[in-house]
């Protein structure tokens, strides 16, 4: 039984929350967010409070009633706070700029790399940390990844992509023979 599911999902002040369909929009202060929910799960909104009920006991129905709740509490989220990821550069000679729309990297390769930044997304860079903020988490999460893997942070030396505060494991080199 889903826990989250369960949970009645908080509509705060300056947000809303409209139905037509299988249609969510969220609106607020940030922006508007819609989202199309599956037929295997009924979406009401009730004053201060969105619910998420089952229509069924298939398992797809229990698999998706408490995706459903927590979507619609990330939109809200996203809508009033927004959504962040910080990555950060390491290594000599590797540095990135934002020029417009676009994310210029030298990452150590024999050509610059280029991305572009998807709409609905803002992307500055202080120093060697990229931040990515916009109101979708999903948007601004699968940017960051598609940025990190560029090039991830090799074990030996440190260098490449890491999230800020990611930890990673440092190996040890090989020993030099006595």
């Amino acid at each position: 039984m889903s826990r989250i599911g369960k949970k009645p999902v908080s509509i705060p002040t300056g947000v809303e929350v409209k139905l037509s369909g299988n249609m969510i929009v969220v609106k607020g202060p940030k922006g508007t967010l819609q989202f199309s929910h599956r037929r295997e799960v009924k979406v009401a909104v009730e004053e201060n409070t969105a619910v998420v009920t089952k229509v069924g006991e298939t398992k797809k129905a229990q698999a998706i009633w408490g995706t459903t709740t927590k979507l619609i509490a990330n939109m809200i989220a996203g809508v009033t706070l927004g959504f962040q990821k910080q990555l950060e550069l390491n290594g000599v000679g590797f540095r990135m700029a934002v020029a417009g729309k676009k994310l210029n990297m030298a990452l150590g390769f024999s050509h610059p790399v280029e991305r572009i930044i998807p709409e609905g997304l803002e992307a500055k860079v202080e120093n060697n940390i990229l931040t990515i903020s916009g109101m979708d988490k999903q948007k601004v999460g699968e940017f960051a990844a598609v940025v990190r893997k560029l090039k991830r942070v090799e074990p030996y030396k440190g260098k490449g992509f890491r999230y800020v505060g990611e930890v990673v494991r440092r190996k040890e080199g090989k020993k030099a023979a006595a």
